[in-house]
């Protein structure tokens, strides 16, 4: 559906936001991009819209190329962060601007915006203007405006950044379910991971202008491609201690576990990733790897907790671990260990290193 080929965007300054990005998206497909301010995502949706012209490349959107073309005539719907409603219109207005500049008759235009308003639960808010609404509300009617226009594509800018919490995690259901419903290709920006991991069928992280990895949540998830990604998708943050790995054991810690996917490889320099969730509390065995922890601070949230500290033999090393809730003093030492298949292992550039590579790095 939408078919982006080596798009790179340099600003006037000589900032390339962008280099050389390929991306082909589904139809019906839901593409989130995430990274941190500055990689880059925010210009290749602006890029999709016309709103930015490219510096080189090709946007295909349903075999047409469009990147040459004005933005109003892509058929592509936008919504933004600051919702860009006109405060001087009603609802019903808003949502009807788009389709009246069109030239679409007044029953067209009152059979799709019932319709969509019955979507979204709009229907009581059509004569309000927008100073009336909440910020969910606002959010509402922006997506309206879009999914009555019935374009090929949606672009979502981070569109819930300015909601509070509790409403941020409805709004994210919502629009997922409205999606689903209307199978439009979407594609969302985003720095909010969390968005990222409940919304996306494929997730694209992005670094400096550059895909970092593609992949479904899961999949990006449980084998990040680098330490960049392991560290930037999951809350809290994986856990990164250096040990050495010798024909597939791998020693942290003074304590060793047996990696059998890498059996026959060797590097004396590893960074070992651990999720806190996979830190456990479970009674040793030769398949688990001992993470001895020194206690410092314990978050509690409920149902279990996060607990702080450092690695015993590496106190520079800080260490968060998922646990039960359950009374732990600041000092003690937590017998924690992980499971072998948990263990994730990059290489001194932070690049993941594939199980069964059979060679030896120095």
């Amino acid at each position: 559906m939408l078919d982006i080929r080596q798009l790179v965007k340099t600003y006037d300054n000589g900032h390339q936001a962008v280099k050389g990005v390929d991306l082909a998206i589904k139809p019906g497909e839901f593409l989130v991009l995430v990274g941190p301010s500055g990689c880059g995502k925010s210009s290749i949706l602006r890029c999709i819209a016309g709103l930015e012209s490219l510096t080189s490349g090709e946007i295909h959107l349903a075999d047409r190329r469009v990147d040459t073309a004005k933005p109003s005539q892509r058929d592509i719907a936008m919504v933004f962060q600051n919702y860009a409603l006109y405060p001087h219109m009603s609802v019903y207005q808003n949502l009807a601007y788009g389709l009246k500049n069109r030239g679409v008759d007044k029953a067209t235009i009152e059979s799709k915006i019932q319709h969509v308003a019955t979507i979204l639960k709009i229907e009581d808010y059509l004569e309000r203007k927008p100073a009336k609404l909440s910020g969910g509300q606002r959010q509402r009617v922006a997506m309206g405006r879009a999914i009555v226009r019935d374009p090929q594509l949606f672009l979502f800018d981070e569109p819930l950044s300015n909601l509070d919490a509790a409403l941020r995690a409805h709004m994210r259901l919502e629009i997922k379910k409205i999606q689903r419903e209307l199978g439009v290709t979407s594609v969302y920006v985003t720095h909010d991971q969390v968005e990222a991991m409940t919304l996306a069928d494929r997730i694209v992280v992005l670094r400096h202008g550059e895909i970092e990895q593609i992949g479904p949540p899961s999949e990006v998830y449980h084998y990040p491609a680098s330490t960049f990604v392991a560290s930037f998708i999951g809350s809290p943050a994986m856990n990164f201690v250096t040990g050495s790995l010798v024909e597939g054991t791998l020693t942290l810690n003074q304590h060793s576990v047996y990696l059998p996917d890498y059996a026959g490889f060797s590097c004396d320099n590893v960074t070992v990733g651990i999720r806190p969730e996979h830190a456990s509390l479970d009674a040793a065995s030769p398949e688990r790897l001992l993470l001895p922890l020194s206690v410092s601070v314990v978050e509690p949230l409920g149902p279990n907790q996060l607990v702080h500290g450092q690695l015993t033999q590496q106190s520079s090393a800080s260490f968060i671990a998922v646990t039960p809730e359950m009374p732990i003093d600041q000092g003690n030492t937590l017998p924690l260990s992980v499971l072998a298949e948990h263990i994730h292992l990059f290489d001194e550039q932070g690049i993941r290193i594939a199980p069964q590579r059979a060679h030896t790095v120095v």
